[in-house]
């Protein structure tokens, strides 16, 4: 019978990012973008349905909760090694699990290569900055790093909504609330609804995941709070659409003027491969000045890019720049800065191939 505790254990001193626990596959680790099986042998449902109750064990939960949606998460703790955020879900009728690493100690932005046009939207004391891209691209880390550099510089009550809760946060010069959906909470509007009569200065919410909680998170930003918040999206111009696009045709005026006013940024992130064996990040950079405002108002998001490139003084950044920045470094061959960029024609004719 596979020791979960030791997995996890080889697994963090391995440096892998993800375990993946499926019936018919071996047991495998991903280490820097790449599947490495940790044993030959094929897990059985019977496997990994033991490793799953073993990890409801460890996080004091009941497994019921997988067992009639089809799918939960989780966040559990092994003293000495990391925290771990487990999603379960069934696939042909048998258990199966994906555990996310999470260190300790907060994610340090140097380490992370994140720039500090990114972490300046920590300055921001109102309104609403999204953090976007695909699953896995490093997210929760961005918004992790903002929220200490808040931490560490203003005296602020800060409220987190997650699910789960991944990165813990010490009090330094803020109080720091963190909320687990599920646990601490019912789900992300409810606590959003009561965030507001907590006297908070900051909101991050996990992810905005309806028109309930979009319209709540704007709100809050309208009235005076700094509110963070990821979207599954790429590029500003996308983010915005989709924010839009969401509501109905009677309501898309009114939450374009609505959004213009409170939107401080976009801060759109991938992961890339790069030539010395490691993955990074690779950032596209929207602030929201006055040309920006009026183009989201009037509908006019597919001039967005064009401003970013004229203002990229004020610390904007496109998505090709940053794609053409570590391609000059000789950090990333061109057909990863092809496959990468939000507009890959335009890349090609930039490249010269």
């Amino acid at each position: 019978m596979v020791d979960l505790v030791k997995v996890l254990t080889d697994a963090k001193e391995m440096g892998a990012s993800d375990i993946f626990i499926v019936a018919g596959h071996a047991l495998t680790f991903k280490i820097n973008g790449s599947f490495r099986n940790y044993s030959e042998e094929r897990m059985l449902p019977d496997d990994t349905r033991v490793l799953i109750e073993t990890m409801y064990r460890l996080a004091h939960l009941d497994n019921k909760r997988v067992i009639e949606s089809g799918d939960d998460d989780l966040s559990f703790s092994i003293p000495g090694v990391a925290r771990f955020r487990t999603n379960m879900y069934k696939q042909r009728g048998s258990l199966a699990a994906v555990i996310r690493l999470i260190p300790f100690s907060l994610p340090d932005p140097d380490a992370f290569h994140i720039p500090e046009a990114v972490l300046s939207f920590a300055d921001c004391t109102k309104g609403l900055v999204l953090v976007t891209g695909p699953a896995g691209s490093g997210k929760s880390v961005t918004l992790s790093c903002i929220i200490d550099r808040i931490n560490q510089t203003k005296a602020d009550h800060i409220i987190t909504l997650e699910d789960p809760i991944e990165y813990l946060h010490p009090h330094k010069k803020s109080i720091v609330s963190q909320r687990e959906i599920s646990l601490d909470t019912r789900d992300y509007a409810s606590a959003l609804r009561a965030a507001l009569r907590q006297a908070p200065d900051v909101i991050l919410v996990g992810e905005l995941r309806d028109i309930e909680s979009i319209s709540i998170a704007m709100t809050a930003a309208e009235t005076g709070h700094l509110v963070l918040s990821t979207l599954h999206t790429l590029g500003a111009k996308n983010t915005i659409d989709r924010i839009v696009d969401g509501f109905s045709a009677e309501m898309q005026p009114q939450i374009r003027l609505q959004l213009s006013m409170v939107l401080q940024g976009v801060i759109s992130q991938q992961l890339i491969n790069t030539s010395d064996g490691i993955q990074r990040p690779v950032f596209e950079i929207m602030m929201a000045n006055p040309a920006i405002r009026t183009m989201i108002r009037e509908s006019r998001t597919h001039q967005i890019d064009s401003v970013m490139q004229t203002n990229s003084g004020d610390g904007m950044i496109t998505m090709e720049n940053s794609l053409l920045e570590l391609y000059n470094q000789g950090l990333v061959d061109s057909d990863s800065v092809i496959t990468h960029s939000f507009n890959p024609d335009v890349m090609r004719r930039k490249l010269g191939v």
